[in-house]
C-alpha cells in the first residue's frame, strides 16, 4: 500500500474547490479566498490511514490549461467538483471534465464532489440523485463515489478527502464490477486462494480455528465465538451453500467479502489481499515474492531450519493417503496456490527419490528444494509465498560462507554441494545419475537432450548432507570449463569414462587439456566394471594418469550390477575435503592408494548413502528415523507432535 496520496481538485469557475480546502484546514468558513490555494501536506498521523496526504487546488482558466494537465497526470485521485446550485456545472461532469481527463491517458480514480448543499432546494430527493449519478458512475467506471458537501457549513468537508483517500488505498475498479454488481474474476480468484492457504488441515472448510486464526493474521484480533457465529448467520441466511455444520466454505468465504464491498466496506477486503502480498492490480507484489537477499560472490543458499520445517509440514498437510508419498493428484493439490508445479519443464520426479509408481517421497520431496535452492534461490522464495509460509520467507534460507574461507579454516559447514559430470557419449553419466536416485538401469542409450539433474541424501557422520549431480553435454562443456564463475559455483568436478570403449578416457584427457583445469576437486569414474577391462587409447592408462597428477586412481563402478563402490559418499567426502581431489595437491603422498589417506579416516567413520526407495521413508512414523540434519530433525519432529 502507497504511503502518500495526492489529491487534485478541479472543476469550474466558482464551484467552491479553494474554499473546500481553506475549510478543511482552518475548520472554518472563509468567505474571501485567493483563487488558487497552495499545496496543502497532511501528515500520516493525523490521517485515517497512516498516510502523508497532498492536496492540490487548481484554476479552469484557459491560460491555467498547461499547469492544469501537468496536475491531472501527477494525480493520485482526482476530485471533480460541482456546485449544487448551478446544474449546468454537474452537468459538465460527463460532458467535459470526465472525457477530458480521459483524453490526457490518465487513468485514476475520480471522485464526484457536490458543494453547496445548503442552497439546494427542499423538493430534491435521494432518490433523484442516485438517478442522476449512477449513470454517470456506469458509463465512467474510473468514478468510485459521489459526495455531497457544504464548505459553508462545514458538512461532510473531511468526508470528502476521506473518500478521495479511500479510493486510492482501497479502489472499487479492481475488485467490484458495479454495472453487474459482482466481484471480478481476478477478486475471486485472490480470494480462493487465500482460503485454501487458510484451509490448513484441507478439508474445504474454514472451520472456528482456523477462521480465527485467519482473523488474528489479517486483523490481529479474533473473534469470540458468538461473533463467529453472527458471521456464520448472516452468511447462512444469504448463500445457504455458504456455509455447514464444520464451518464456512468456500462461496461462503467469498460471499463475505462481496457483502463487505456492497456495503462498503472495501477497507476489509484490500487489508485480506495485501495481508496475503496482493497489490492494487491484484496480482502478488514483487516485494512479496522476491524480497532482497544479498549472496555475496563464493557464497551459495541452502534451506534453514524454519525451511526444512515448512516443506516437510506442507509435504504431510498434502499426503491425504498418508501413504508417505506425494502423488500426481496430491501435487496438484499443493501447487494449487501457485503457478503450477516449478519443476514442470524438467525431469522431475525422476530427478529425486520417488516410490515405484513415481510418488515424491518425503527424503525426495526435501532433497528436491535443497537441489532447487541451491542452484536457483529464486524460485524457493517466491514458492514459499505462492504456498503460504508465514512470515519473511527469507528466514527459510540461509546464505553460506564463502568457500574459501570454509576451506581456510578446513571445514566446510555447507550441507548441498554440486557436482558436475562430465564424459563422453555412452560413458554411462546418466545411468550413474539416474543410480543415485534409485531409478532403474536400462541397457538402451537414450541421449541427454536437455539439462539433467538428480539429487539425494548422503550421510556424513550421522548428518545428511545433499549431493546435486548435473550432467554437462557436449555443447555445455566449453561454457562450463572456461568460465572462473561456473566453475567456482560447483564444489567438484566427476569425469566418468566408460572402461568398454577405448576412446573414452581419451575424451577426458584432451578435455581437461584443452581447458587446463588446475585447482577444481576432480574425481575419476570408471563405468561397466562388469566387462572385461579394455586398453584405453591413450599414452597412458587412467591410474597412471591419475597418479601422474597426483589424484586418486579412478572408482570401477557397475550401475548394471548395482556395484557403486560407494561412489556418492566418496564424492560428498570430496566436496566436503576439497583438497584431497585438487590436481597436484596429493601428488607423491597418496600415489599408491584410493582413496588418499585422509578419505580413507573420513570413509571409516562416515556413513553411506540413502537410496532407500518407498520402504525407507515411513519416517513419520518410526521414532528410531530420522532426516539427520538439524535442520531436517526440526522439521520432523515438528509434524510429529501435529494432530491431522
Amino acid at each position: 500500500m502507497r504511503r502518500d496520496v495526492r489529491i487534485l481538485l478541479v472543476g469550474d469557475e466558482g464551484v467552491g474547490k479553494s474554499t473546500l480546502i481553506t475549510s478543511l484546514i482552518k475548520e472554518t468558513f472563509i468567505p474571501n479566498v485567493q483563487h488558487v490555494v497552495p499545496e496543502v501536506t497532511i501528515p500520516p498521523e493525523v490521517t485515517p490511514e497512516n498516510v502523508t496526504m497532498h492536496i492540490m487546488d487548481s484554476s479552469a482558466r484557459p491560460e491555467d490549461r498547461e499547469q492544469l494537465e501537468a496536475e491531472i497526470r501527477k494525480a493520485h485521485v482526482i476530485c471533480i467538483v460541482y456546485a449544487i446550485d448551478d446544474p449546468n456545472t454537474f452537468n459538465r461532469l460527463s460532458l467535459y471534465w470526465l472525457p477530458y481527463i480521459r483524453s490526457l491517458g490518465v487513468n485514476v480514480p475520480s471522485v464526484l464532489v457536490g458543494n453547496k448543499i445548503d442552497l439546494r432546494g427542499d423538493d430534491v430527493t435521494n432518490q433523484s440523485l442516485e438517478d442522476e449519478v449512477i449513470p454517470i458512475m456506469n458509463e465512467f467506471k474510473e468514478v468510485e463515489t459521489c459526495v455531497e458537501c457544504s464548505s459553508r457549513q462545514l458538512l461532510n468537508v473531511s468526508e470528502v478527502f476521506y473518500f478521495a483517500q479511500k479510493a486510492v488505498l482501497h479502489p472499487t475498479a479492481p475488485l467490484y464490477d458495479s454495472r453487474e454488481h459482482i466481484l471480478k474474476p481476478q477478486c475471486i480468484d485472490a480470494l480462493k486462494r487465500i482460503f485454501k492457504l487458510c484451509d490448513t488441515d484441507k478439508d474445504n472448510i474454514l472451520n472456528d480455528k482456523e477462521l480465527n486464526e485467519f482473523q488474528r493474521k489479517c486483523f490481529n484480533a479474533p473473534l469470540q465465538q458468538q461473533e463467529l457465529e453472527g458471521v456464520k448467520e448472516v452468511v447462512r441466511e444469504h448463500e445457504p451453500a455458504g456455509v455447514n455444520k464444520e464451518g464456512l466454505t468456500e462461496t461462503g468465504f467469498v460471499f463475505l467479502h462481496s457483502l463487505f464491498i456492497q456495503r462498503g466496506r472495501l477497507e476489509t477486503t484490500w487489508t485480506v489481499l495485501r495481508k496475503f502480498g496482493y497489490g492494487d492490480d491484484l496480482s502478488l507484489r514483487e516485494d512479496f515474492l522476491l524480497p532482497t537477499l544479498d549472496v555475496p560472490q563464493e557464497c551459495s543458499v541452502e534451506l534453514s531450519p524454519h525451511g526444512y520445517q515448512f516443506f516437510a509440514e506442507l509435504f504431510q498437510s498434502f499426503d491425504k493417503d498418508k501413504d508417505g508419498a506425494l502423488n500426481y493428484q496430491e501435487l496438484i493439490g499443493l501447487f494449487s496456490t501457485s503457478p503450477g508445479n516449478p519443476w514442470a519443464n524438467t525431469a522431475f520426479p525422476q530427478t529425486t527419490i520417488t516410490t515405484e509408481t513415481g510418488s515424491v517421497t518425503l527424503q525426495g520431496w526435501l532433497a528436491q528444494w535443497s537441489m532447487t535452492t541451491l542452484i536457483d534461490h529464486k524460485t524457493t522464495l517466491k514458492y514459499m509465498a505462492y504456498l503460504g509460509f508465514e512470515g519473511d520467507t527469507r528466514t527459510a534460507l540461509k546464505v553460506t560462507k564463502p568457500k574459501k574461507t570454509d576451506r581456510k579454516k578446513g571445514k566446510i559447514q555447507r550441507n548441498v554441494f554440486l557436482c558436475y559430470i562430465f564424459g563422453a557419449p555412452r560413458s554411462g553419466k546418466t545411468s550413474l545419475m539416474r543410480a543415485f536416485v534409485n531409478k532403474p538401469f536400462s541397457e538402451k542409450y537414450h541421449p541427454t537432450k536437455e539439462p539433467f539433474h538428480v539429487v539425494n541424501s548422503v550421510e556424513m557422520k550421522g548428518v545428511e548432507k545433499y549431493l546435486v549431480m548435473q550432467e554437462i553435454g557436449a555443447d555445455q562443456e566449453a561454457d562450463i570449463l572456461s568460465s572462473r564463475k561456473r566453475l567456482d559455483a560447483c564444489d567438484l568436478l566427476c569425469f566418468v569414462y566408460n572402461t568398454g570403449d577405448v576412446n573414452s578416457f581419451a575424451y577426458l584427457a584432451a578435455l581437461r587439456e584443452k581447458y587446463k583445469v588446475e585447482n577444481v576437486p576432480i574425481v575419476f569414474v570408471a563405468t561397466q566394471s562388469e566387462v572385461d577391462l579394455i586398453t584405453q587409447r591413450y599414452e597412458v592408462q587412467p591410474d597412471v594418469y591419475c597418479r601422474n597428477i597426483g589424484l586418486a586412481v579412478p572408482r570401477s563402478v557397475s550401475v548394471k550390477n548395482n556395484q557403486m563402490a560407494e561412489l556418492y559418499h566418496i564424492l560428498t567426502s570430496v566436496a566436503m575435503n576439497p583438497s584431497i581431489a585438487i590436481p597436484g595437491s596429493q601428488k607423491d603422498k597418496t600415489k599408491d592408494m584410493w582413496p588418499p589417506k585422509s578419505y580413507v579416516v573420513a570413509s571409516v567413520i562416515t556413513g553411506v548413502v540413502i537410496l532407500t526407495g518407498f520402504a525407507g521413508y515411513k519416517l513419520l512414523k518410526q521414532h528410531s528415523k530420522t532426516i539427520g540434519s538439524s535442520a531436517q530433525a526440526a522439521a520432523v519432529a515438528a509434524i510429529k507432535k501435529k494432530k491431522y
